[in-house]
């Protein structure tokens, strides 16, 4: 044999085997963990001030929420051929929940594009979302109360 064929036998069993070991990956959803990644990433450019402390994928990959440190959160959201991420301000989103308590609806009022259903893996990863926006709307509530009243007024005498 001649060492052409030698090599093109080899190079041809090199791609055959990349080929399959690209399709095993994404049949058992090995994909997910890249995108997480490029979920950081995107955030990261699209946000460079906000520290990213967690983040959590629907079950079908096609948007993930993100945690930031102070309590905020946000979210990147797979658009055809790009993503769009959006930091989700106190109070601005409403929640309603899913009959099945794997997922919720949420409208976002200063991005109503992201807003939808998303459904997750388990009710876990669901309920921990809903409580990172919980959280956010909550910190936009205490920012709103004085200090030390409660949420009472302040009565001066």
């Amino acid at each position: 044999m001649s060492p052409i064929i030698v090599w093109s036998i080899f190079c041809a069993i090199v791609v055959g085997l990349a080929y399959y070991a690209t399709r095993v990956a994404k049949l058992n959803g090995e994909e997910s963990d890249n995108d997480l990644g490029l979920a950081i990433l995107e955030f990261g450019k699209a946000f460079p001030g906000e520290a990213i402390r967690s983040l959590r994928a629907t079950a079908d990959g096609k948007a993930i929420f993100v945690r930031l440190h102070d309590g905020k959160a946000g979210i990147m959201k797979a658009h055809k051929h790009h993503n769009a991420c959006h930091l989700i301000e106190p109070g601005r989103v409403r929640i309603t929940p899913r009959s099945d308590s794997k997922g919720f609806a949420a409208e976002f009022f200063d991005a109503p594009t992201q807003s939808g259903t998303f459904v997750f893996k388990n009710e876990q990863e669901a309920a921990e979302v809903s409580l990172w926006l919980l959280d956010n709307y909550l910190t936009a509530e205490s920012a709103e109360k004085p200090a030390g009243t409660g949420g009472a007024p302040a009565s001066a005498h």
